[in-house]
């Protein structure tokens, strides 16, 4: 069947937005007493939302009461609410994927574990250039991926059904999503998590350039 749109991740996908989170981050932590961590341990950590990021990233005593855990997410909150932009940026070959796309018509929509007020901030700020269909954040009543109840309401705004959409992620979170919707899951090489994980959770492709992509969307699969 043809792929008639893309469905992006954004952390690790479209944006590498590493630093300013870990930044952000460690410093809910030490707010807390807590230790921060090296940077590059948020790999591990993104993904799933900011509250399963501080179950992962508190000391194990501390990670399982869910007042610590909703102190540090405050905490995330007011500190990446003055720090979301400050190294924030696309990766490289993106913008020239989205140029692509946009000439080729081809609908374009976001769908983020990042908190829903977040995401916006993000789309506004770093890709205002391309009009996306829809871009959606983690909001309130709306399971979080790997639930794929946003991916599907995705489809449902884009007038499409789940297989032809190409789902373009970064994480284990973002393959299993595609595959319980029913879409076709591409991994990209230059996000946080390794080549391993998106194959071992189901995806059908990597890519190791954003330009790669195209390919799948102009061709039946």
């Amino acid at each position: 069947m043809k792929l008639r749109a893309i469905l992006f991740d954004l952390d690790g996908t479209l944006l590498d937005t590493l630093e300013d989170i870990g930044r952000s981050a460690n410093l809910a932590l030490q707010e807390g007493g807590f230790p921060p961590h090296p940077i590059d341990s948020y790999r591990r950590f993104i993904g799933d939302g900011v509250a399963t990021l501080f179950r992962r990233a508190l000391p194990p005593a501390d990670a399982s009461k869910p007042e610590v855990v909703a102190r540090s997410v405050a905490g995330f909150a007011r500190f990446y609410d003055h720090g979301w932009d400050v190294a924030t940026q696309l990766y490289p070959g993106i913008a020239e994927l989205l140029d692509a796309l946009a000439t080729r018509s081809i609908p374009r929509a976001i769908l983020s574990n990042k908190p829903d007020v977040f995401t916006q901030k993000c789309v506004n700020r770093y890709l205002a250039p391309w009009r996306f269909a829809v871009a959606l954040g983690q909001r309130d009543g709306v399971p979080r991926k790997p639930d794929p109840a946003g991916a599907l309401e995705v489809a449902d705004r884009l007038a499409l059904r789940p297989e032809e959409i190409l789902y373009l992620g970064d994480s284990s979170v973002d393959m299993l999503t595609a595959n319980r919707a029913g879409m076709f899951a591409i991994g990209v090489a230059w996000g946080f998590r390794e080549i391993e994980e998106l194959k071992a959770h189901g995806a059908e492709e990597v890519v190791a350039a954003p330009v790669e992509v195209l390919s799948f969307l102009t061709s039946d699969t």
